[in-house]
């Protein structure tokens, strides 16, 4: 579904409702599990007892990935283990769930945890530690953090459409790069394809660059509000604002940066006239509830949710 956002410029501008493609996995997330759970499926089949029943991943807290994980899993009858940075999280369970509905939402989907040390996760890609986990858990399918593997590449690839080929630009709010690598690989030429980071840095570029060969996109890092899952009154009065208005909710994590940053982008004429620019809302919306602790906490307004 492809909605158009009325703005007093001369361009079109529009969004993708991604957070509307699966009832209840979201967006780039659905997109990123699609063909990892198949072929996780077709392991599973050719393999005797508990093999590759059981899908391990990595995430923080709040991550939108470990949630999409233990509901597919639960969907689709698999085993799921988190892998969660924060040993510090595991000294009181009741708590933790009681203050994060991230984890809370994911341990009632079945998911058992594993709350390491910032410095045991930051192991999270190293053959003897995935070794270990395998071993442990018999075999697990492990997806990387984030879910970004070739498999995701090519379920985000589905995202873009002939519809969308129909656009000038097409935007997407980046963390791991798969989405967007997925995005530039089904673009056609005409296209310009703009990625907005919700990190600081410049390591996504190489990322990127690992998953496409083609030249048409380029990162938009000016609108990350400080990094990950961090935010301001500006963001948050933008994000309220917009819902009021278009009744579509804006996760504060991703998109919400980015449309923040297309609008931002559209005033100072970034945009040629009579451009059509597509933004991708990858999804997300199941982090507000444990942002809105987050921001009581520091003493900020809280993120409406749409009626």
């Amino acid at each position: 579904m492809i909605q158009e956002i009325p703005l007093p410029y001369d361009v079109t501008f529009c969004i993708q409702r991604e957070d509307l493609v699966h009832p209840q996995i979201q967006g780039n997330k659905y997109r990123k599990l699609k063909y990892n759970l198949a072929f996780a499926k077709s392991l599973s089949a050719h393999n005797s007892g508990s093999i590759h029943k059981t899908l391990l991943t990595f995430g923080g807290a709040y991550s939108n990935h470990i949630a999409a994980t233990a509901i597919a899993g639960k969907l689709e009858g698999f085993k799921t283990v988190g892998i969660i940075r924060g040993e510090e999280l595991g000294e009181n369970l009741d708590k933790t769930f009681s203050l994060n509905p991230t984890l809370a939402k994911a341990q009632a989907c079945g998911m058992q945890f594993e709350f390491v040390s910032r410095t045991t996760y930051r192991d999270k890609d190293s053959p003897a530690y995935l070794a270990s986990l395998r071993a442990k858990y018999n075999d697990a399918y492990i997806l990387p953090e984030g879910g970004t593997n070739a498999l995701a590449i090519r379920g985000c690839s589905e995202i873009l459409n002939k519809q969308g080929h129909t656009f000038n630009y097409v935007c997407c709010p980046v963390g791991t790069g798969g989405t967007l690598s997925g995005i530039i690989e089904s673009s056609i030429k005409q296209q310009t394809v703009l990625g907005f980071p919700a990190l600081k840095g410049d390591f996504l570029d190489a990322e990127i660059q690992k998953w496409t060969h083609k030249a048409n996109w380029k990162l938009i890092k000016d609108y990350h509000f400080g990094g990950y899952a961090r935010m301001d009154k500006t963001l948050i009065a933008f994000i309220n604002e917009f819902t009021t208005t278009h009744k579509i909710q804006l996760d504060p994590v991703y998109t919400a940066k980015m449309v923040y940053g297309i609008y931002d982008l559209i005033s100072k004429d970034y945009f040629p006239a009579k451009s059509r620019i597509l933004a991708i809302h990858t999804g997300g919306i199941q982090g507000i509830q444990g942002m809105n602790l987050k921001l009581l906490k520091k003493g900020l307004p809280t993120i409406q949710l749409e009626a």
